[in-house]
């Protein structure tokens, strides 16, 4: 990343260990300087935090009892249920 993209600021306190064990971290890397190593950090778990969070993987047999909810005409949503999906509308999904 060069100069001229990085326009926002992070500020951060963190005890003498914490800073000592990122600064050993960041030279094992090779990192030229705690906010390379900072940024490389959110920048690769990022990603993975966020797919936890967001992607629900079910087996066969979980996905076809989905369904077969989905599809139940019998039963209406639980107030749950509808404050989720309000949400996600308000959030543009």
């Amino acid at each position: 990343m060069t100069a001229s993209t990085q326009t926002k600021r992070i500020e951060m306190r963190v005890d003498s260990e914490t800073k000592l064990l990122a600064e050993r971290a960041s030279a094992a890397l090779g990192c030229s300087s705690l906010t390379e190593y900072i940024t490389r950090l959110i920048r690769e778990n990022s990603p993975v935090i966020i797919k936890q969070y967001t992607e629900i993987q079910l087996d066969n047999k979980q996905f076809d009892r989905f369904l077969a909810i989905c599809q139940d005409d019998s039963t209406d949503p639980g107030q749950r249920i509808l404050e989720a999906a309000k949400r996600l509308d308000q959030e543009g999904f």
